[in-house]
């Protein structure tokens, strides 16, 4: 059944609304009429709804149930990735959101070779804003992670204040870290804001590091092989899952 995402003020008292472009999708694409129901996910909950009303401006509900379903992962974690070449960031964005992802953030780092900036921003985040509600749908989440516009060290440095715990992958802790994931994952709660930045192709900068540590963020490692850019988001999300939704769950 076809999934959607509202905002929290289009649903009140079990009546909503869809707008925007999934309008078309829901009247031209599934050819859908009055009695139809779909799956609408809201503040990090799902609900089986019934089609009342539909034109072209939008798609009017009814909630027939709350669904019963625990996809997201008991914290919420917020991938930074170094600025890479061509598509690679798609890669991170789809698959960090299949694997529970909160948002992504674009960041200019020294050895970025790719820059992004002025109109072909707005453009470039708009298009990774669609690629993780695909994902998202696909992967039948309850919230679409949010991609932030791109900024440079100093503007990521002002994102610490909003997290519990800032990390950052450096291979140089490859052998003996001085935090490994599963030291991580011990001390995560439920509801823990996570911050994690992955460096570009050519990884984080020495100078980079020393300005990381500074401002509170942890070196971690992701074990004895070294990772393309775009494999260590994956790996990531992929151990904080297990650590925290198999092995621990909090």
């Amino acid at each position: 059944m076809q999934r959607y995402f509202i905002a929290d003020d289009q649903l009140a008292d079990d009546q909503g609304l869809i707008s925007g472009d999934d309008v078309h999708h829901i009247i031209n694409v599934m050819r859908a009429s009055v009695g139809d129901r779909i799956i609408v996910c809201c503040e990090r909950k799902s609900y089986l709804t019934e089609i009342t009303e539909l034109n072209k401006m939008e798609v009017q509900f009814r909630v027939v149930e709350a669904k019963e379903e625990e996809v997201e992962l008991p914290v919420f974690v917020t991938i930074a990735q170094g600025i890479v070449k061509g598509d690679k960031f798609d890669l991170v964005i789809q698959k960090g959101t299949e694997c529970g992802a909160s948002g992504f953030v674009p960041v200019e780092m020294k050895r970025s070779v790719a820059r992004i900036d002025g109109p072909k921003a707005d453009k470039k985040v708009a298009r990774w804003q669609k690629i993780a509600l695909e994902a998202a749908r696909q992967s039948h989440r309850q919230v679409v992670p949010v991609v932030e516009m791109p900024v440079d060290m100093r503007g990521f440095l002002e994102l610490v204040a909003n997290y519990d715990v800032c990390l950052f992958a450096y291979e140089a802790y490859h052998d003996d870290a001085k935090y490994r994931l599963a030291d991580v994952v011990g001390y995560l709660e439920s509801g823990m804001r996570v911050l994690v930045l992955i460096g570009p192709e050519g990884g984080i900068d020495e100078g980079e590091v020393s300005i990381l540590t500074e401002a509170g963020f942890k070196a971690i490692g992701l074990g004895p092989r070294i990772l393309r850019t775009e494999t260590a988001p994956i790996y990531v999300m992929s151990a904080l899952s297990y650590g925290l939704e198999i092995e621990r769950r909090i």
